[in-house]
C-alpha cells in the first residue's frame, strides 16, 4: 500500500505541461536568448497582454519560392551588418565548440545541448532554428496589420530565435504553448519567458487558453 501512494505521488509530481509531448524529463539548459525578461517580469508582461481570439491566417505565405510572396520577408538577415546572416550567428551563440569556415561565418560543426530535449546534438546537419512564437501566430496576434519592414525585423529578431533539435522543431510546426511545450520539461519556465517577452515587445495578442498554459509553465521557475 504505501509504495502505491509513493508512486502516486512520483506521478502526479511529473505531470506533464498543456501540450507536451515526449517522455517529460526535466534537463536543465540554460540558453536564454538576451533581452529575456526573468519570470517576474514575464508573470507582469503576460499579465499585460491582450486577450481575444486569433485572427485568420488569410493572406499568410512564409515560403520565398517560386515566387511566393512571403510576407515575413527572405530569411536570414544580416540585421546588424556584420556580414553574417542571424542563421550563422544563433548557430555560434548557442552551440559549443564551434567551427566556422575559414574567413566566413558559416557552422560547419559544433555541439548542441537542445533545449527542447534535453540531448546533445553533434550534426548540424541536424539542427534547426525555431522562431520560439511562430511566425503564422504572430500574423494571428497582430503582425497580419504590420508592414513587410516590421515583419522581416520580427523574423529575424535574436531574442525569438533559438538552435534546436530539428525533428523536435518539425513537431511543434505553429503551435502554440497551449498545443505544445518543449518535451524537456526543465526548459518550460526559460520556454515561457521567451515566449512572453516576445509577444509583449511586439504588443501581439494572446488566447485564454495560451495565457493559461503560459502561467502554468512560468510557475515552474525557480
Amino acid at each position: 500500500m504505501v509504495r502505491v501512494v509513493l508512486l502516486a505521488l512520483l506521478l502526479s509530481s511529473c505531470a506533464a505541461l498543456p501540450g507536451q509531448t515526449g517522455t517529460g524529463q526535466s534537463v536543465p539548459v540554460q540558453t536564454i536568448p538576451a533581452g529575456t525578461p526573468d519570470a517576474a517580469t514575464a508573470k507582469a508582461k503576460l499579465a499585460a497582454l491582450v486577450v481575444q481570439a486569433p485572427a485568420s491566417l488569410s493572406g499568410y505565405e512564409r515560403s520565398c519560392d517560386k515566387g511566393e510572396t512571403c510576407v515575413f520577408g527572405q530569411p536570414w538577415l544580416d540585421v546588424d551588418g556584420d556580414g553574417c546572416d542571424q542563421r550563422s550567428q544563433v548557430l555560434a551563440r548557442d552551440l559549443a565548440d564551434v567551427v566556422k569556415k575559414e574567413g566566413r561565418c558559416a557552422v560547419t560543426s559544433g555541439s548542441l545541448k537542445d533545449p527542447y530535449t534535453g540531448e546533445t546534438i553533434t550534426s548540424v546537419s541536424k539542427i534547426q532554428i525555431d522562431h520560439v512564437v511562430p511566425l503564422a501566430e504572430m500574423w494571428r496576434s497582430g503582425a497580419a496589420g504590420w508592414d513587410v519592414n516590421r515583419r522581416a525585423t520580427a523574423a529575424n529578431d535574436l531574442r525569438n530565435l533559438l538552435a534546436v533539435q530539428g525533428k523536435v522543431n518539425q513537431s511543434k510546426g505553429d503551435k502554440t504553448p497551449d498545443k505544445w511545450m518543449p518535451p524537456n520539461t526543465g526548459y518550460a519556465c526559460s520556454y515561457a519567458r521567451i515566449y512572453v517577452g516576445v509577444k509583449a515587445g511586439y504588443a501581439l495578442t494572446t488566447t485564454a487558453s495560451e495565457r493559461t498554459a503560459l502561467e502554468r509553465a512560468l510557475t515552474s521557475c525557480t
